[in-house]
Formats: structure tokens, C-alpha cells, sequence
């Protein structure tokens, strides 16, 4: 029998590097999205691409308004899940709120919790309701996609910063509260990624201090997707843990700019 994999915010971007991963490896998958036109054209695109893999797309928004995480529409997730038999074996926490442009004395407090609702909170909800399942089936992996920026803050991404924080905390304590029915649960801390915001911006990323990284480039989706699938498949003893993919940006105290550098 196959295994699943459900995948959050896996319409764009490195949720599509993820989901693509664990169909390679003979995962079936379900993801999700926000707009239910964006699932179901992913839905068609994986599809076709694995059409051996049984891949369901599923619509869903996190909160109902910047103050309520929407609960009842997890419950209906994991309700839909358990009438089709689905048992999701590794939860993949991927959608995020990126909190861009926070300014701390213009944006309204409803921004923040907006942030560390999705974030925080609705990665808690989710995760309470695999769990359960996965103590009934014999254990399981949880896995957040985090960032460094819960070690290294950038400008204006207060909320953010606070919230991937937040949510390692949350990472370690589920680890230690599920390990007893053989439930890991572990967090991939990417830096900056080859993105569509990448392409779309491309003399701002030509500049931009953090793609100066030891390794001399930053991570592609394909990265990010390679660490989550070790902590899926591979790490059987580990529990509690972060893996960095950053080019060692978190390494160095400031990046080695090159000669002649530059901001207009």
C-alpha cells in the first residue's frame, strides 16, 4: 500500500518541488491551496505529469478573519481524508504567510496576528489532527518548512520573524509530546529561494547582500524539497531537529560582498 503525503500552500513555487519529490518516490499525495481555481489547474498539471500517482488537490484557507484560525475547515480536511480511507503518513506544513512590508509603527495589530495565526496556529491545528490519526495507524512525520529568518530577522518582517520562531518552539514541544507513539516531527529552514518572486524581480535579487553565500548561489524548490523527503524517508531515529539549507548563509556573521558591490 502506498504511502500519503498531504502538502500545504503546493500550487506554486517550492510546495510544487515537494509535491513532485514524493511523487517521484511513490508517494501518493494530497495538496492544498488557497484558490480552488489554482488547485484544481495544479491538480491537472500533476496529474499528467504522474499519472500513475493518485494526487488530490483541496481548497482551503486558513483563518476566517486575522483573529480566528478556521477550524472547522481542518475538520473538514482530515473528515473528507478519512471518508475516502486516505491516511496522510507525513504532514508537510509548506503554506505560510510571508508578513512582507510590516512596518512596525504604520501596520495595524490585526497584521500581526494575521501572521502568527497561519503561521503558528493553523500549523498547530493541522498538525493536532494528522497526529491523531497517525498515533492510530502507528506513527508518522510531521514536517514544518521554516525559515532562517527564526534565527537572522530581516527589515519589515517582524510578524514573520516572531512566527517561524514560534513555530520551532512548536516543532520541539510536538516532538517531544508525540515521539511516544512513534510520531517525528522536524523542520526544514530554508534561506532565500529561486522563487517567482526571484524572477519577476531580477534586478533586486542581483543585489540583494543574502545570495552572497558561502556556497556562491541559494537554494532552487528542488533543495528545499530533497530535505524534506530525508526527514520523510530517512530519518527514522530523528526527531526535534532543524536542517539548514541556506548555502551556509547562517554560518557567516555578515555575507562577503564582492569587490566593486554596489546598492543604487
Amino acid at each position: 500500500m502506498k504511502k500519503t503525503a498531504l502538502i500545504t500552500g503546493a500550487c506554486i513555487n517550492t510546495g510544487v518541488a515537494i509535491v513532485e519529490k514524493f511523487a517521484s518516490e511513490g508517494y501518493d499525495v494530497v495538496f492544498t491551496g488557497r484558490s480552488q481555481d489554482g488547485v484544481a489547474e495544479a491538480e491537472q498539471r500533476y496529474k499528467a505529469k504522474f499519472p500513475n500517482t493518485n494526487i488530490i488537490g483541496y481548497a482551503i484557507n486558513s483563518l476566517l478573519d486575522e483573529r480566528t484560525v478556521d477550524e472547522a475547515a481542518v475538520d473538514a480536511l482530515f473528515s473528507f481524508l478519512d471518508e475516502k480511507g486516505i491516511f496522510i503518513e507525513t504532514l508537510v506544513c509548506n503554506a505560510a504567510d510571508q508578513g512582507l512590508n510590516m512596518k512596525v509603527f504604520e501596520n495595524p495589530l490585526t497584521d500581526f496576528m494575521r501572521v502568527i495565526n497561519t503561521n503558528v496556529v493553523w500549523n498547530y491545528c493541522l498538525s493536532e489532527h494528522a497526529a491523531k490519526r497517525m498515533k492510530e495507524n502507528g506513527g508518522g512525520s510531521i514536517i514544518f518548512v521554516n525559515s532562517n529568518t527564526a534565527y537572522r530577522s530581516i527589515p519589515d518582517r517582524i510578524a514573520y520573524t516572531a512566527s517561524k520562531g514560534g513555530q520551532l518552539g512548536m516543532m520541539r514541544g510536538l516532538a517531544l509530546d508525540l515521539g511516544k507513539y512513534n510520531i517525528r516531527v522536524n523542520a526544514v529552514l530554508p534561506g532565500m529561494i529561486k522563487t517567482d518572486r526571484w524572477e519577476k524581480n531580477p534586478e533586486f535579487y542581483a543585489k540583494v547582500p543574502s545570495r552572497y553565500t558561502p556556497l556562491g548561489d541559494v537554494a532552487v524548490g528542488e533543495d528545499i524539497a530533497d530535505a524534506v523527503w530525508y526527514f520523510a524517508a530517512m530519518a527514522r531515529n530523528t526527531t526535534g531537529a532543524e536542517l539548514v539549507v541556506d548555502g551556509g548563509n547562517t554560518c557567516q556573521l555578515y555575507p562577503v560582498l564582492p569587490k566593486g558591490y554596489t546598492v543604487d
